[in-house]
């Protein structure tokens, strides 16, 4: 009787701790599982065709890379007025799985083709200029719809808890999507991974499913205004862009996004130039980046499922979204003084750790505090179209700085991360209000 009882206060002291260690409280394990999981599955297929798309921007040339962003943008906004006038007109639960079988049939597509032109022998430049294309829309569409969901399916209270560990059960599937891409791509070649991601994409149908089971069990009395609701978003199909220039709130939120894509198109641009030099044999150029992947993700798992918590509640989101910039500050100063591959590299594996292991998770919990409609088609405009049009921005104005080589841009980069910092900080303040003024009104 008394080890049995000892036991039990065992059992629940372990709990206890790991509940205040992971934030997560009784009744949110289920939900945090699936979340877990249907991050997991996106990142990991996500990186195992990422690698692909880098090896074949360097194969179509770095001077191709500006055009290429060119074309993602342009894509990115046919993309955008789509998505935003399906769901003006569909319900989120029919919206949202439909988003992953698309992509899942585009994978399919693409291996089909790669898979004829290898055998046949012809060359794959022009489908790879499509196929790099392709994957700047897909990555940043399916992310931003798996964040919209989130937004939208917890509370302002528990994205402050719950993200930072919803976060890594994406790092661990890009993780695991990288080495498997090292360890794989060498014996069956770069095209064949595709079909991997697609499968692994169309798992995540079934997290999205779980998901809604648990919305409508934890909300019952207010389905209809929950993201199982079968009543459309409605507005216009260009809501996303209007409600971001009506609201400054967005507007900053653009400014950091177009800031974070321009100096992330710097250093790709970097690599891509020392890439082509220093690596000659493709397969070995999608280990190298592949490794990079992996490097990068096992330093942001620790911080999204550790430290995430802890920052945003001791020191408020503003703080947490200003780690990025003063990396990427004193990166560039590096960078400036030592300008060769390895510095590109580990600059490169810093800034997505801390990306994706601080800002991302805190510009996600910045929607807690909008609209369903604002969290849907905002979010993605901004995600997406904006993300993609710093992109454009970068690449050209890295290029019309060229002859200042990689020492004197990553000069120039430094004051544009420390504006970074201020608009971060100013997000922070800005959030903290909005949420007072929805807490008063007695919105949880």
């Amino acid at each position: 009787m008394i080890d049995a009882m000892a036991a039990n206060t065992d059992s629940k002291l372990r709990a206890n701790i790991i509940d205040k260690l992971l934030g997560i409280e009784r009744g949110e394990y289920d939900a945090v599982a699936w979340s877990f999981a249907y991050f997991f599955c996106i990142l990991s297929s996500y990186y195992l065709v990422r690698p692909v798309r880098e090896t074949m921007a360097v194969g179509s040339g770095p001077q191709t890379i500006p055009y290429l962003f060119i074309g993602t943008f342009i894509a990115m906004m046919f993309a955008t007025s789509i998505f935003g006038w399906i769901a003006s007109r569909f319900p989120r639960r029919v919206f949202l799985p439909w988003v992953y079988l698309f992509f899942s049939a585009n994978i399919a597509i693409f291996w089909v083709v790669f898979t004829q032109a290898i055998d046949s022998g012809e060359s794959t430049i022009w489908l790879g200029r499509a196929y790099f294309v392709w994957v700047g829309v897909f990555n940043l569409f399916v992310v931003s719809v798996f964040w919209s969901f989130m937004a939208d399916i917890y509370t302002r209270e528990q994205g402050r808890r719950l993200f930072g560990i919803i976060s890594a059960g994406g790092s661990v599937g890009a993780i695991l999507g990288g080495i498997g891409t090292s360890a794989m791509v060498t014996t069956v070649g770069t095209h064949n991974m595709l079909p991997v991601a697609g499968v692994l994409l169309l798992l995540s149908l079934i997290c999205i499913t779980q998901l809604r089971k648990w919305v409508i069990s934890e909300h019952a009395d207010e389905v209809d205004e929950t993201a199982a609701s079968d009543k459309p978003l409605g507005g216009s199909a260009f809501a996303g862009i209007t409600h971001m220039l009506s609201s400054n709130y967005f507007i900053a939120i653009a400014i950091t996004s177009l800031i974070a894509s321009t100096l992330g198109a710097a250093l790709y641009m970097f690599a891509a130039e020392l890439v082509e030099v220093e690596i000659p044999n493709v397969d070995e150029r999608t280990r190298f980046f592949s490794n990079m992947n992996v490097a990068a993700n096992l330093m942001t798992v620790m911080f999204q499922a550790f430290a995430v918590k802890q920052v945003v509640q001791r020191f408020g989101i503003g703080r947490a979204l200003v780690l990025m910039p003063i990396v990427s500050a004193i990166g560039f100063a590096l960078l400036a003084m030592d300008p060769v591959l390895a510095v590109v590299a580990i600059l490169t594996v810093a800034r997505r750790a801390v990306g994706f292991g601080f800002s991302k998770p805190g510009t996600d919990m910045l929607y807690s505090v909008v609209t369903p409609e604002e969290k849907y088609k905002t979010k993605n405009f901004i995600d997406t179209a904006i993300y993609r049009g710093g992109d454009v921005i970068g690449t050209w104005f890295i290029r019309s700085m060229s002859a200042l080589g990689i020492a004197g841009i990553s000069v120039v980069m430094i004051p544009i991360a420390v504006f970074w910092a201020f608009v971060s900080l100013w997000l922070g303040r800005d959030y903290k209000r909005r949420a007072k003024t929805l807490k008063t009104s007695g919105v949880e």
